[in-house]
């Protein structure tokens, strides 16, 4: 009986060996050298490497993962570093570019050429057509349009109907303009949008402008909206509040700002100066990257207006990536940081969405192409890999990973506010789930933090005065 046993699994070892998918591989990764960079390649390559180690251990282990890191910055050289390779020295696999406008010439070639792209950027709304040209990208950090499904969300359980959106631009990376452009997006059909923009040149020299644009006439408003629910609106009355164009920046619910954390401050202050936090009105400030710059220390500069700053983000709500508190997450996060080594970069040791997304960019290239061989296709076949990675859940350094039908990673984000207004201490009061969009209330959620006060506002059919011929949204009164 025991020579039997130890025969079946001999011959279970020898048909698992032989299923076993052997294959080399090379990827192409196209990331700057300039450690500015959150996803500079000092950053990014010890989370490939760490994840090629535990592919070389594991069930895929006959994949044999080589690795080219070529410097990209984030305009054209990406592209020209593509297309300079000869026909035989075309990768299996290109992992970058993040950047926006680096990314976009890149990923065109590489479908034309059946190559499949996996970026943990790329992040802005225009890469979520996946028609044509961008057919063979797969994200592995929510995009823009993911995040901004929190505030969408949100508005529609708390009642929301318009946004002032102020970002800041670089006119380089513009991190903030597509953030904020993804938050325009999906929320320009059902809200009242203005924007405000901040050159990066002298941000604070566009604060006092911004604050104008989303001061109140209270008075104003209350007149409106009470004479428009005991009377007919008049024309007169319409045009007042056209005048004053309250649809555009005076009745703004929400303020969402993606800036500077010193042009926030200062924006805060001077809200909270003009009695605009006290208002109907919530403020919100995007932090997707550095979970360093938000949250206790955000205020506190140590000057004569910490006071002031203090009482001011009492108002404030801060929306970013959902951490993770997975043991392993944890065992990755102090190995990334031993071999992190970059003298004189301040916060390269910091784990960013950027790092675990590359990491889990080669676990799903993996686990696609071994269906792909398995399935009887060759590893030059990038439609039939790339459809593989999308409509998938994996098991990612930081937990579950899922991409969705369109292969964008869905995403999980916090809502992070204060809550302690004799410290200044901050807390996550809810956190924001993209596979199904829900919310989880966490014990220092207050609703009245979130609710709207002041005067009703009335549907689109009781304001539109017809003999004005003017349709009169509801956010005018």
């Amino acid at each position: 009986m025991l020579r039997f046993s130890c025969l079946c699994l001999v011959i279970w070892a020898l048909q698992f060996c032989s299923s076993q998918v052997k294959e080399d591989v090379d990827v192409l990764v196209l990331l700057p050298r300039n450690n500015s960079y959150m996803f500079s390649i000092a950053r990014v390559t010890p989370a490939i490497e760490y994840a090629r180690q535990q592919l070389a251990r594991g069930p895929l282990a006959g994949l044999s993962f080589s690795v080219r890191y070529v410097t990209s910055e984030c305009g054209v050289d990406a592209l020209y570093a593509l297309a300079d390779l000869a026909p035989h020295e075309r990768p299996s696999l290109i992992l970058g570019p993040v950047c926006e406008y680096a990314a976009a010439s890149v990923i065109r070639l590489a479908t034309h050429w059946q190559i499949p792209v996996i970026s943990a950027g790329a992040l802005a709304s225009g890469f979520s057509d996946k028609s044509s040209e961008y057919a063979l990208l797969t994200r592995t950090a929510p995009s823009y349009i993911k995040m901004a499904g929190t505030f969408a969300t949100m508005s529609k359980e708390f009642g929301w109907k318009s946004v002032h959106l102020i970002y800041l631009d670089d006119k380089e990376e513009r991190n903030c303009y597509f953030t904020i452009e993804g938050v325009h997006a999906l929320l320009d059909d059902h809200h009242d949008i203005s924007v405000s923009m901040m050159d990066s040149r002298e941000p604070l020299a566009y604060v006092d402008e911004i604050i104008k644009s989303i001061s109140d006439h209270e008075e104003l408003l209350y007149a409106c909206n009470k004479f428009a629910k005991q009377h007919r609106v008049t024309c007169a009355l319409m045009t007042l509040c056209l005048q004053n164009d309250p649809v555009k920046s005076d009745t703004a619910d929400m303020i969402i700002m993606c800036t500077h954390t010193d042009a926030v401050r200062e924006i805060m202050r001077m809200a909270h100066r003009q009695r605009l936090t006290t208002s109907n009105r919530l403020f919100f400030n995007i932090e997707l990257f550095n979970s360093s710059s938000y949250g206790d220390g955000s205020w506190r500069r140590g000057d004569k207006y910490d006071n002031e700053a203090k009482a001011a983000y009492a108002s404030l709500n801060t929306v970013t990536l959902l951490r993770s508190t997975k043991p392993e997450f944890e065992t990755f996060s102090q190995e990334m940081r031993k071999k992190i080594g970059v003298d004189g970069c301040e916060g390269c040791g910091n784990i960013n969405m950027f790092i675990e997304g590359f990491h889990d960019a080669l676990l799903l290239y993996a686990l696609a192409l071994n269906e792909t061989i398995h399935s009887g296709y060759s590893k030059k076949n990038g439609t039939e890999i790339t459809r593989r990675m999308w409509n998938r859940t994996f098991e990612g350094i930081a937990g579950q990973v899922s991409i969705d039908a369109n292969g964008d990673r869905n995403g999980d984000f916090s809502v992070i506010s204060m809550t302690n207004l004799e410290t200044g201490m901050h807390e996550t009061v809810m956190n924001y789930f993209g596979t199904n969009g829900s919310f989880q209330i966490l014990p220092g959620f207050n609703s009245e933090r979130f609710t709207l006060r002041g005067a009703p506002r009335l549907s689109n059919q009781e304001n539109t005065d017809q003999s004005c011929k003017l349709p009169v949204k509801a956010s005018c009164i």
